[in-house]
C-alpha cells in the first residue's frame, strides 16, 4: 500500500528531473546560429572587456578611454548587432541574457587575469597600441577575432548558404525580366 502512494510523487520526481537535465539541451536547441556579424559582435565584446578589465587592474584607464573615443560608433555598432542576436534568440528576455552574458564575460575573463597572477600586466597592456594601430573601427571584428580571448558561451555558426540558390535566383530573375520585355 505505501508503494502506491509514492507512485506519483516518483513520477513528478523523474518527470522534473528529466527537465532539470535536458532543459539546457533544449534551450540550447531553440536559440538561433550565430551570422558572421554575430561572431564578430561577440569578438568585439570579448576585446572591449579584456581591455577595460586591463585598464582597471593595470591603471591604463587613459588608454580604455581614447580606445572607446577613437571607436565609439563601431562599439556602438557592434552592441546592436549584440542585442539583435540576443533578441533573435531570447525575445522578450532578451535583456536578461544579454546582460548575463556581459556578467559572465567579465567574470571570465578576470578569472584569467587571476591565473596570470603579477604578469597580466605585462601580458595585457600592449593590446592597446595594437588595437589603437588598427586603420578604422571596421577592422576591430577581425582584430578581435584573431586574440585569444576566452568567451562564455560557444557560438552555432550558421550554415552558408549554397551559392546554387543565389544563381537560380537570378537566373529566374533574368528570365521574368526577359519575359517582360
Amino acid at each position: 500500500m505505501a508503494n502506491r502512494k509514492h507512485r506519483p510523487a516518483r513520477r513528478w520526481l523523474a518527470a522534473g528531473l528529466t527537465a532539470v537535465l535536458f532543459a539546457p539541451a533544449l534551450a540550447a536547441a531553440a536559440e538561433p546560429c550565430a551570422r558572421p556579424a554575430d561572431k564578430g559582435a561577440f569578438d568585439v565584446a570579448a576585446l572591449k572587456s579584456r581591455l577595460m578589465i586591463t585598464a582597471l587592474t593595470c591603471n591604463a584607464h587613459d588608454q580604455y578611454n581614447d580606445f572607446v573615443s577613437r571607436y565609439r560608433a563601431a562599439l556602438d555598432q557592434q552592441d546592436k548587432i549584440l542585442d539583435a542576436y540576443f533578441t533573435r534568440a531570447y525575445g522578450r528576455a532578451a535583456r536578461k541574457h544579454r546582460d548575463d552574458y556581459t556578467t559572465l564575460l567579465a567574470n571570465t575573463l578576470s578569472e584569467q587575469g587571476l591565473k596570470q597572477g603579477t604578469g597580466f600586466c605585462d601580458q595585457n597592456l600592449g593590446a592597446f597600441s595594437q588595437v589603437m594601430a588598427l586603420h578604422d573601427g571596421a577592422a576591430l571584428p577581425d582584430f578581435a577575432a584573431t586574440q585569444a580571448i576566452a568567451q562564455p558561451v560557444s557560438l552555432t555558426l550558421c550554415p552558408a548558404a549554397p551559392a546554387v540558390k543565389a544563381k537560380t535566383k537570378a537566373k529566374a530573375k533574368s528570365q521574368t525580366q526577359k519575359s517582360s520585355s
